[in-house]
């Protein structure tokens, strides 16, 4: 069961004020007179994908605008973990609600699953979801990139798998070969400054710092500079915790009062006082050990000038160091190991350029090796596109157009620094591979193939990026497919078959389509219409769903605006008729294989 967008909420964009479109799993389509909004049904599909928030699109008078989609059939699909991620959560019901907001002040908000997000995750989330299809896309499929885009779109998971390592190895390629180049044109800059390093490091080595030293060389100073008056106060302290070492009875020492008072408390014959004896015990043993440490400290307090002396000469050794290198001493031994990391990398001798030419060749050969391979997918599966999206125009009205798509090694010269050697040729090794796809069309038997913008007329062309959306379209795992008036400047029988092929198409996606022919609304499962009103000089527009005795006034009003007359709704119900028939006897269509 695959995912569907099953509402959308429109507000303050555009002509519409405020608006609900329920939307049918299969084959919706929006009608409506010229300037009465239509195309903003669109524009809200593209705000919800995350695409760009134009300001002039918000209703005058109105604070923002906003669309809001509610998703439903989601349980697995990838979608479902882009809102995870961004901490979004689903209704009740596993319904999925995203929603943006423009103001008239032109900031943009999103929100998905009632969360504030990023409208870079609404990019992501239509990525699995949404396909929108217009007539820019069109203009962009007649570029180079593009068609080559669409025909690895087409081949699936071998190209997209290969042009991934290739890209992988491209990336080392090109890594390896600008440090050749640099350690080659660079090498008298290189040497003067590896020596820079050398002297730096030896002179390091030679005062040998440690981790910390600084620290604790400075702590150490502070003691011994103090010896005499620290003395005083632990010799103090020891006396007044353990008493005189002569064992004066006139100075006993904390110990020796606890003593004291222990003995009298165990020889008492009241209980009570008997029970406090074992508390003086534990604070005895606490003393004790503090009376300990005080006479440790005194033996180990060093107050040696020369001692003191030669901590006053390691400091200023290091102080030399922290001078030069870093503010302290763990900063000079971070120095160190990015100064040996750096020199290892600056090697300029004919072993370690013979070692980089060795590389550089090695990764070169790996990537012909894949380059070659990533073309004969591409020559296999643009035979295979080609013979698709003919078979397609044959059913468009375009019977004897024959569809190519070539693929070449684009040439270059040795002037090229992404220049590759492959199979005895040199050719450009751009991101993408080394070949250039164009789209050719020969209209008919005899013609010369020609690149398709200059073969096609405006009708002509748009059948052929339709049957191209028609073909990739199975081939597409995006469930929601928008058309906008993809059949511009198509009519007759051609508007027909356009609107056959959709119907087809949504019996595997859901397809939305916005169109002025009435043979292709004919086909959809639900009709929604919207109407331009005008009230105290303001534009707007009403969005509604029409029943099959209003879909008829429509389609006749769409047929030359016979909408009043017998003649014209008589034509409606019997386009209505072949429709439903068709839908009903249809062949569902094949989709491309998997590779």
């Amino acid at each position: 069961m695959r995912s569907v967008l099953a509402e959308m909420r429109i507000q303050g964009l555009g002509a519409i004020d405020e608006a609900t479109l329920e939307l049918d799993p299969g084959f919706t389509v929006v009608t409506g007179e010229t300037g009465a909004g239509k195309t903003m049904v669109v524009t809200g599909l593209h705000l919800l994908s995350g695409g760009r928030a134009e300001v002039s699109r918000v209703r005058n008078g109105v604070a923002r605008a906003v669309v809001e989609g509610r998703f439903e059939r989601l349980d697995g699909s990838a979608a479902v973990r882009v809102a995870g991620d961004a901490g979004a959560e689903p209704d009740d019901d596993g319904a999925l609600i995203a929603l943006r907001s423009v103001s008239a002040d032109g900031r943009s908000r999103a929100h998905l699953g009632g969360r504030s997000v990023p409208v870079g995750v609404l990019s992501e989330l239509s990525e699995q979801l949404i396909a929108v299809h217009g007539q820019n896309d069109q203009l962009r499929l007649l570029r180079p990139a593009e068609q080559r885009g669409v025909l690895d779109r087409f081949a699936g998971e071998d190209v997209a798998g290969t042009l991934a390592e290739y890209r992988r190895v491209r990336d080392e390629w090109l890594r390896v070969g600008t440090e050749f180049t640099e350690r080659t044109e660079r090498s008298r800059e290189l040497a003067r400054e590896a020596d820079l390093l050398r002297h730096g490091l030896a002179e390091i080595a030679a005062v040998d710092p440690q981790p910390g030293e600084d620290d604790a060389l400075a702590a150490k100073a502070r003691r011994l500079a103090d010896a005499d008056q620290l003395r005083e106060h632990a010799t103090a302290a020891s006396f007044a915790v353990s008493g005189a070492q002569e064992g004066d009875p006139d100075a006993p020492g904390v110990l020796g009062l606890l003593a004291e008072a222990r003995r009298r408390l165990s020889a008492s014959e009241d209980p009570r006082l008997r029970d406090l004896e074992p508390r003086l015990a534990e604070a005895a043993v606490l003393l004790a050990d503090v009376g300990t440490e005080l006479t440790g400290y005194l033996d180990g307090l060093d107050a040696d000038p020369a001692v003191l002396e030669g901590v006053l000469a390691r400091q200023a050794e290091l102080k030399q160091l922290t001078r030069k290198y870093a503010a302290d001493v763990d900063g000079v031994l971070a120095w160190s190991a990015q100064a040996t990391e750096r020199l290892a990398g600056l090697d300029t001798s004919e072993e370690a350029l013979a070692e980089l030419a060795r590389q550089r060749a090695e990764l070169a050969g790996e990537l012909a090796r894949l380059a070659e391979t990533l073309t004969a997918q591409r020559i296999a599966a643009a035979a295979e596109l080609a013979k698709a999206v003919t078979e397609e125009l044959g059913g468009l009205a375009m019977p004897q157009s024959v569809i190519e798509l070539t693929v070449r090694p684009r040439p270059t010269d040795e002037r090229d620094p992404h220049g590759l050697p492959v199979a005895g040729q040199l050719v450009h090794a751009g991101p993408d591979g080394v070949d250039d796809v164009e789209l050719l069309l020969r209209a008919h038997d005899g013609a010369e193939p020609l690149p398709v913008h200059k073969a096609a007329s405006g009708g002509e062309l748009s059948r052929v990026m339709l049957a191209i959306e028609v073909v990739l379209a199975h081939s597409d795992p995006v469930p929601t497919l928008v058309f906008d008036e993809v059949d511009a400047g198509v009519g007759g029988r051609a508007a027909i078959e356009i609107g056959r092929r959709l119907a087809r198409l949504a019996r595997s996606h859901q397809v939305i389509v916005v169109t002025h022919l009435a043979q292709v609304a004919a086909f959809a499962d639900r009709h929604i219409v919207v109407d331009k009103r005008a009230m105290g000089g303001v534009v707007g527009a009403d969005i509604r769903t029409v029943n099959e005795r209003d879909r008829v006034v429509e389609l006749a009003r769409m047929l030359a605006g016979m909408d009043s007359t017998e003649t014209g709704r008589a034509h409606a119900e019997e386009l209505l008729a072949l429709a439903d028939q068709d839908k009903r006897t249809g062949a569902k269509p094949g989709g491309r294989r998997k590779r």
